[in-house]
């Protein structure tokens, strides 16, 4: 079998579009996995002992399923149980974002514990506001020091989207899969699939790299 060129061109502007539509999912994912990240870390290291609690049973309850599994409970499970309709774009960034929270999180928890408790106390002692003290003093040596795990969960989250599969959302692997199915040309489908996946990972992979190296601690 011949590895048909002219497959991968006409099959192209869908993959594209699945593309597209996966950086939309992974990006709106993230954003909000950002922000719930920072919160229960926040969380864990320095709340009470109820606030700590929250935030750990909330990070070990997702890190101890899988996300597939966690998808198609926000999609086929939660509808029944809040009578409510949820559409598959929704529940795929619904998912991210509780999935990526949680693993953000303990990134979170880990980087701003790693920071000398004297910064804190310093700050404090000038009469600052703990708030003041995490958002200018701790903040941004612990954002310089989270950067490459949060890179790394980036990418996990953006290759994650591919299992949004299941639930029949358009991003690039089921785009892939429809176009499979008509043509039944496999190798070259997969493999322009994989090479989209190359190229997005390896832009995402640059940029972080680029942001570490312009904030790294000397």
């Amino acid at each position: 079998m011949e590895f048909d060129w002219s497959v991968i061109w006409a099959a192209l502007p869908e993959l594209l579009r699945g593309a597209r539509l996966t950086i939309l999912i992974a990006l709106a994912g993230l954003a909000g996995g950002l922000v719930l990240g920072l919160i229960a870390g926040l969380m864990r290291a320095y709340g009470n002992i109820v606030l700590n609690t929250i935030a750990l049973i909330y990070v070990e309850l997702i890190r101890s399923t899988p996300i597939i599994v966690q998808v198609m409970f926000i999609y086929f499970a939660l509808p029944l149980l809040l009578d409510v309709r949820i559409n598959p774009l929704t529940a795929a960034i619904t998912a991210i974002v509780i999935n990526a929270g949680a693993y953000i999180a303990e990134i979170v928890r880990g980087s701003f514990l790693s920071i000398h408790r004297g910064l804190r106390e310093a700050g404090l002692a000038l009469g600052l506001p703990f708030w003041k003290v995490l958002v200018f003093v701790v903040g941004p040596l612990a954002f310089r020091r989270m950067i490459p795990a949060l890179g790394n969960q980036f990418i996990v989250s953006l290759k994650d989207t591919s299992l949004f599969i299941v639930i029949g959302v358009g991003e690039l692997t089921r785009q892939g899969q429809e176009i499979m199915a008509s043509n039944f040309r496999a190798v070259e489908i997969w493999s322009a699939v994989a090479v989209l996946y190359l190229v997005m990972t390896g832009i995402l992979t640059l940029a972080l790299r680029l942001t570490e190296k312009r904030m790294r601690i000397l």
